[in-house]
């Protein structure tokens, strides 16, 4: 199974693809950073996010998209620019007949840690040990989004069946 894992965000959304034949053997396909210029108008960095996240499911094929469930958080111009990141992601998954799964901080901490309360270190340090990497991704986001595609692998089967089964349920109607 091949994984896109995204870590909305608007002005730097991490990416990253992992495949699995197997709950121990994980490969990273591939891994990045989608940038938007912070100057531009939201509708244009919206765009640039489509574009940019359009070529990584037109040229890596996944089977899945992981997406990071947006929280909360104290600075609400924050959250609500993720959530925008996140829209574009969820949208072209439907588009693109893709299965989703949302995943929440916590959970992906959590499986990859084994600790929901584990910090960003901790989180870089076994992506870079599962993947069996030589270095750790830079910058973080790309970390996070192979984080959420190892979370997905191991513990999305349901989401993703659920998704499936939406998507079913759709095309009937």
């Amino acid at each position: 199974m091949r994984v896109l894992g995204i870590d909305p965000g608007l002005t730097r959304c991490g990416i990253g693809i992992v495949d699995s034949s197997g709950p121990q053997n994980l490969k990273m396909v591939g891994v990045g950073v989608i940038k938007t210029d912070p100057e531009a108008a939201l509708e244009y960095r919206l765009l640039e996010l489509e574009k940019e996240i359009s070529i990584w499911i037109n040229k890596f094929k996944p089977d899945v998209i992981a997406v990071e469930r947006v929280f909360s958080q104290l600075n609400v111009r924050t959250a609500i620019a993720t959530g925008q990141a996140a829209g574009i992601a969820l949208l072209l998954a439907a588009k693109n007949g893709i299965p989703v799964g949302v995943h929440t901080p916590s959970e992906v901490k959590a499986a990859v840690t084994g600790s929901g309360r584990a910090d960003k270190k901790q989180v870089a340090q076994m992506v870079k040990r599962l993947l069996k990497l030589e270095e750790i991704p830079k910058p973080v986001d790309s970390t996070d989004a192979l984080a959420l595609a190892i979370c997905h692998h191991w513990r999305g089967v349901g989401n993703t069946r659920l998704a499936n089964a939406k998507k079913k349920a759709l095309k009937k109607k």
